[in-house]
């Protein structure tokens, strides 16, 4: 198959326009997460495959921690399945947090003790419900 007939026709070529055009400002968004930003990555091993959460740390032996702490711009999240990254969520990191009071909010979320000495609290958060209608709006709306 040639180029040519990759490209849109003449009739179709507006909306390929104002396409490529969003994408390209999509693919500067993602470029720019990686210069000149801090970025924040946790990885979840195996336990997101039984229960279909993500743990989020926000305080360790009492102090603000992971969530709480971070200067980060951007909070990449890694599934893993043993050795191999599955996928990564990637978050603005100020969106995250509206999620997590979002989620709080609706009691989709819940806070448990774990990692060493259980030292650690977290927010577990089932992967379906950080993309449900219900939390996007509350997300996406609050300020």
């Amino acid at each position: 198959m040639g180029r040519n007939a990759l490209e849109p026709k003449i009739k179709d070529r507006k909306k390929f326009d104002l396409d490529l055009q969003y994408g390209q400002v999509r693919e500067k968004i993602v470029a720019d997460m990686l210069q000149d930003k801090k970025i924040e990555v946790k990885s979840e091993r195996g336990m997101w495959l039984k229960t279909g959460n993500i743990a989020i740390e926000y305080e360790c032996y009492g102090k603000p921690s992971g969530i709480n702490a971070t200067k980060s711009d951007y909070w990449f999240h890694n599934l893993c399945v043993g050795d191999e990254v599955f996928a990564t969520l990637v978050f603005e990191t100020k969106m995250l947090k509206k999620i997590i009071n979002a989620s709080i909010n609706e009691n989709q979320v819940r806070s448990v003790s774990g990692g060493d000495h259980n030292a650690s609290r977290m927010y577990l958060m089932n992967i379906q419900n950080l993309f449900s209608q219900n939390i996007i709006n509350k997300s996406v709306d609050s300020k």
